[in-house]
């Protein structure tokens, strides 16, 4: 339970702050703190992506999403990050994760999310997702375009992005992938 308390901190703060449109910017303030630290001193890699959990959860809850999911059985799940670090955040400093849903495929939703300090970029991450229903399977997107209210106002998947999901995908879960170096 990576950042057990600050998640729940995270989702009482959410649920309190100004709504957003799913078009929107979300912006959550952190500060770095010890448990973030690698041994080198500054925010250990693996807790960008936990924070930018949050930020993906800031953005469903104050768009609506989030309840509108839970309504309909479904749950977003990750399938593919990258990321790229620019300067390292260092003990104590403030930042503001920013979050905004980037374009949308007949698969995934794909969502930026820039850790800026005084209006400067420090790192960016990029993460596709897919939602899964509870009772099995997973969501179509034009059924999750829907229920969410957002047809027709996607933004366009830049061609990178398209060409990057298809470049790290893995095989389907039902397929096969053996772990063969080559």
């Amino acid at each position: 339970m990576n950042l057990f308390f600050r998640t729940l901190f995270q989702l009482l703060r959410s649920r309190r702050a100004p709504a957003l449109g799913p078009h929107d910017v979300g912006r959550i303030r952190f500060r770095v703190l010890p448990t973030d630290l690698d041994l080198l001193g500054h925010m250990n890699n693996g807790v960008y992506l936990s924070i930018m959990d949050l930020g993906r959860m800031d953005l469903m809850i104050r768009s609506g999403a989030w309840a509108t999911l839970q309504r309909e059985g479904y749950y977003p799940v990750a399938t593919a990050t990258t990321m790229a670090y620019r300067k390292s955040l260092q003990p104590w400093q403030r930042f503001t994760l920013e979050t905004k849903i980037v374009g949308l495929d007949d698969k995934a939703v794909y969502v930026e999310q820039r850790f800026v300090v005084k209006g400067e970029i420090y790192a960016r991450g990029f993460m596709r997702g897919r939602f899964l229903k509870k009772t099995g399977g997973t969501v179509d997107m034009a059924d999750l375009v829907r229920v969410l209210g957002i047809e027709g106002t996607a933004p366009e998947l830049p061609s990178w992005l398209s060409a990057w999901s298809r470049d790290s995908a893995l095989p389907a879960t039902r397929a096969e992938a053996p772990s063969d170096w080559v």
